[in-house]
């Protein structure tokens, strides 16, 4: 009999079950999108009701698949959009409020207020994070000082806190299992990195209740089983990963100084720095790659805020294309951007600037400017903005980056990742399995079950597909990224004012 695990990959604009073989390969894919809010300006939701459903239907046609095809699923990997924000009542299990997803900015005035020096370099020492809208906390404590429900269910001991995959687990078991993992928790800006515990004087500070919050597990770990009025069958939830974190497994980024980058609505770049905790002067986040067998291994993070984003902007609002992949061959109509730089600062701008009234801004705009060079300025900063990360990473962690492994939508597009490696003056990496994300979901999952044995055995799986080497000449090189800083320089600027 055929075996098989299933990775449920819960992202921003989707959510997918795959089926993966003993080889990692992916066998089956189902997908469904589910709907975007945006109710007032900075903010952004969604329905966990519709998380929730299209997780099931996804999960059950996976299922279904592996009847089809004869096979065996020993187990249920999940990795999910980390930051973002859920409240239920635990009785009825019903979302008092929607899912606040990371990309939302309503707090920013509060964080603003909250971050003293002093309380920003206690904040940043125990959770390794910088205190922004970005994460968890200040969305909890939104939810709980501005929702009437959520009030009443405090004073009753009715009410629970979780990112999605707790969310998730918490469905999937019909209430069973309130529970999370060591990476997710660590996205919170409540989470102890150094005693791995929830951190009571910062859950003092914010007002926030411990007993709304998930035990914290390791990745690969017990984590219940679905119930089979769901599933038909019950099977076991034994991995748990944050989507950043399950893309680097994915991609074998085992070894200290390894790192990845993940392009997807936004882009985040991730470096394993062992058991070493190294504290960025650059604005770089300090985070928990993996936890296995309580052993925790430690992560540099750089966080762009709009990658894939950009090019539904493209798309979806000024229209300039139809379909994500036209911009490959729109841009290879062009010699250069001809002085053209778009700063995709449509919700602030992340690592190393980490500035939140930043507003996305085109600069070098002459009647000579087509749709075209917009197009190509969205791209090439994608490119500029992971420089920008690389760079700090190195400068913070003293290692040479000689290597970048690439993964998500954008990778695809192969004269993006050639300018990749040219604005990077090093190699870029796309693996032949680029569904990585769910990939370290499902090597987590199988890793608890034996399906596979060892990190090694993992790394050993992984496989190039296209390696792209820096070819540019480098004065030209130099000049694009003298222009990228001139426009950022200009926006932070325009920002003060």
């Amino acid at each position: 009999m055929k075996k098989f695990i299933v990775a449920i990959d819960q992202g921003t604009t989707s959510t997918r079950a795959i089926l993966f073989n003993l080889s990692g390969e992916p066998i089956y894919t189902s997908q469904k999108e589910f709907t975007q809010y945006f109710p007032k300006d900075g903010w952004v939701e969604h329905n966990p009701n519709e998380i929730w459903l299209t997780t099931k239907k996804v999960l059950i046609d996976a299922i279904n698949k592996c009847k089809k095809l004869k096979g065996k699923i020993l187990t249920i990997g999940i990795t999910n959009q980390r930051e973002t924000t859920i409240l239920w009542d635990k009785k009825t299990g019903k979302h008092i409020y929607n899912a606040i997803v990371w990309q939302d900015r309503r707090t920013a005035e509060f964080c603003k207020k909250y971050k003293t020096h002093k309380k920003e370099k206690i904040i940043n020492k125990k959770t390794g994070l910088l205190i922004d809208p970005y994460f968890s906390a200040t969305k909890i404590k939104w939810i709980l000082e501005n929702v009437p429900k959520a009030k009443k269910l405090v004073r009753k001991n009715q009410i629970l806190f979780g990112t999605v995959d707790t969310f998730l687990i918490w469905k999937l078991t019909k209430g069973k299992v309130h529970a999370t993992d060591a990476t997710n928790a660590s996205r919170t800006m409540l989470f102890n990195i150094t005693k791995n515990k929830w951190d009571r004087d910062i859950l003092n500070s914010l007002k926030i209740p411990k007993n709304i919050l998930p035990e914290v597990k390791d990745c690969s770990d017990e984590f219940g089983y679905t119930d089979k009025s769901i599933t038909k069958k019950s099977y076991p939830i034994n991995g748990v990963v944050g989507d950043q974190q399950a893309a680097a497994i994915g991609q074998s980024c085992f070894n200290v100084g390894s790192l990845k980058s993940t392009y997807g609505t936004g882009a985040f770049i991730i470096m394993n720095t062992g058991n070493k905790k190294i504290y960025s002067k650059n604005k770089l986040l300090t985070t928990i790659c993996y936890r296995l067998n309580g052993k925790t291994t430690y992560a540099l993070e750089g966080s762009i805020f709009i990658a894939g984003a950009g090019v539904q902007w493209l798309r979806d609002k000024i229209k300039i294309i139809t379909n994500a992949s036209e911009t490959e061959k729109i841009v290879k109509k062009l010699k250069s951007n001809n002085g053209v730089y778009l700063v995709p600062a449509f919700t602030g701008l992340g690592a190393p600037y980490w500035n939140q009234e930043s507003k996305g801004t085109i600069f070098g705009i002459t009647r000579g400017t087509t749709d075209a060079h917009i197009a190509r300025a969205s791209l090439e900063a994608i490119a500029y903005q992971t420089m920008d990360i690389l760079k700090s990473m190195e400068a913070d962690s003293g290692i040479d980056i000689k290597e970048l492994r690439v993964d998500g939508g954008a990778s695809v597009n192969e004269t993006l990742m050639q300018f990749q490696a040219d604005v990077l003056d090093s190699v870029t990496v796309r693996p032949k399995i680029t569904e990585t994300t769910a990939l370290g979901a499902a090597y987590l999952a199988g890793l608890a079950v034996g399906f596979w044995e060892s990190k090694e055995e993992i790394q050993e799986m992984w496989q190039e597909d296209k390696r792209f080497e820096p070819v540019k000449p480098k004065e030209d090189v130099e000049a694009g990224i003298k222009g990228w800083y001139r426009a950022v320089k200009a926006l932070e600027h325009w920002t003060k004012l």
